[in-house]
């Protein structure tokens, strides 16, 4: 890629934050157990590794470019937490946490202006901004600053959501503090532009966002937007952005890639999973197909089988299914899209056994990892599904999902112990740490009677499990 010449280069804007990277990461925390009970947090395990499969490698970039210090890198939780809201908004939270609505994959037409949102914002964190504008607040206590951010969150969605979280005027407060200043947008632009295009991804996918943005932006947002709110458009960013697309002299971007296509599909069904909503994507499979092109036929083919599922139409998703499998057959990552999908509505439809016969069981996939232990729970063979699952939270320990399905693996074999010790996993996956110590205390009671069953390594684990949660514990009552 040609570099930018010198009187385009903007200076860095300094790390003038007094708040530490330790107290930024708290103050995340905080934030984040409370999204994590939030109705609309969802982990599903198709799109959440589909979106981690853009977020990996834009971390990776951002590290080789130095822009992620070691400091930042460690102490940072980088994780990305997926809601599914309708609207069009992704944010950047304290101490390395991302929020994405699946309103805003479910608008994005490739895997190039997704990532440029996320790029966008990764580079709001490496950059400190979001640590600058919480110094602005440091006369407030942590705790309040954390209500303030989560009521702005809640405004997004309606009043009355925020009203049930915080005082408007505080909400008010917070969100001019989320409306990042000019120099902060254009740095976090600048930024994630050079970690999205050593990525690996194509540089016109910031174009192209931006043009979606700035007509919703002239069409005067309705409330569908929040992130133009908190990112505002200027002519003078998306100029910017565009002539750093043009200096890169990349040839256009090509359709909508086959991946993504199904990806938006699925976004579009969970965003929208009332009974009309799902009966109008199947009116659209039907009526629109003739006159699509292969991603987009493929897309609405997948949206309505999906929908045929949830609506409980096990022979319409069939039919879907069907003519699905040809046109994804040449493309390796759609075709495994589609058959997950076939899995799923398996499983959804009570015929594990299919799940077992669509899943290679040597598969390193979470959604493989998942859906393949959950059909074997169900055939009762739940001791193939806690070894899988147990090999998964070695090396993923805050999958609090697979933590979940372990304790529940493990319940069906009367291993009550271990059983109580992952559920106590999964809470403090979640953050949710008095639940955690609770499940602790609940497994060092049940070893005090004698229900240990000469399990001695596990009992162990439990006890040095529940010190850590315990120190965990204490300093939460120290920083209030």
């Amino acid at each position: 890629m040609a570099a930018l010449p010198a009187a385009a280069q903007l200076p860095t804007l300094g790390d003038t934050s007094e708040m530490s990277s330790g107290a930024e990461r708290k103050l995340g925390e905080r934030i984040a157990r409370e999204l994590y009970r939030d109705p609309d947090y969802i982990d599903d395990a198709v799109l959440v590794e589909y979106v981690q499969g853009i977020w990996q490698p834009l971390l990776a970039a951002a590290r080789a470019r130095g822009e992620l210090t070691a400091e930042l890198d460690e102490r940072f939780a980088w994780q990305v937490l997926l809601g599914k809201d309708r609207s069009i908004n992704a944010f950047a939270l304290p101490g390395g946490w991302m929020g994405v609505h699946l309103g805003l994959i479910s608008v994005t037409t490739s895997r190039d202006e997704l990532a440029s949102v996320l790029a966008h914002e990764l580079s709001h964190v490496t950059q400190r901004h979001i640590s600058r504008l919480m110094s602005q607040e440091k006369r407030q206590a942590p705790l309040v600053i954390a209500a303030m951010i989560l009521g702005a969150l809640a405004a997004s969605k309606s009043t009355d959501a925020a009203n049930a979280v915080m005082a408007g005027s505080q909400a008010l407060a917070m969100q001019n503090q989320l409306n990042f200043s000019r120099d902060m947008e254009r740095e976090a632009d600048r930024v994630g532009y050079g970690v999205m295009t050593q990525a690996g991804f194509e540089p016109q996918g910031f174009v192209t966002m931006f043009d979606k943005l700035q007509q919703a932006a002239r069409l005067n947002d309705n409330g569908n937007f929040p992130y133009l709110r908190t990112h505002p458009m200027t002519t003078e960013r998306i100029a910017d952005m565009q002539s750093r697309q043009q200096l890169a002299a990349r040839p256009p971007l090509a359709g909508p890639g086959m991946e993504h296509a199904l990806m938006a599909a699925r976004s579009r069904v969970m965003t929208n999973p009332g009974v009309d909503a799902l009966r109008a994507q199947l009116r659209d499979a039907d009526t629109l197909i003739a006159g699509l092109a292969g991603a987009r036929q493929a897309a609405a083919l997948y949206a309505a089988a999906l929908a045929s599922a949830r609506l409980r139409d096990n022979a319409a998703a069939a039919r879907y299914l069907e003519r699905l499998t040809p046109l994804v057959a040449a493309d390796p990552k759609a075709a495994r899209l589609a058959n997950l999908l076939a899995a799923e509505i398996a499983l959804a439809v009570g015929e594990p056994a299919r799940t077992v016969q669509l899943i290679d069981p040597a598969s390193q996939g979470r959604p493989e990892v998942l859906f393949l232990s959950q059909a074997w729970i169900r055939l009762g063979r739940p001791s193939d599904a806690s070894q899988r699952l147990q090999t998964w939270v070695a090396l993923q320990p805050r999958d609090a999902t697979a933590w979940q399905m372990l304790g529940t693996a493990y319940s069906a074999q009367g291993q009550t112990l271990r059983a109580v010790r992952a559920d106590a996993e999964s809470q403090v996956a979640h953050l949710d740490y008095p639940a955690a110590m609770d499940r602790f205390k609940a497994a060092q009671e049940l070893m005090r009677k004698g229900g240990t069953a000469g399990d001695h390594i596990e009992a162990s684990i439990i006890d040095t499990r529940a010190r850590q949660v315990a120190s965990l514990l204490r300093e939460q009552a120290l920083e209030r």
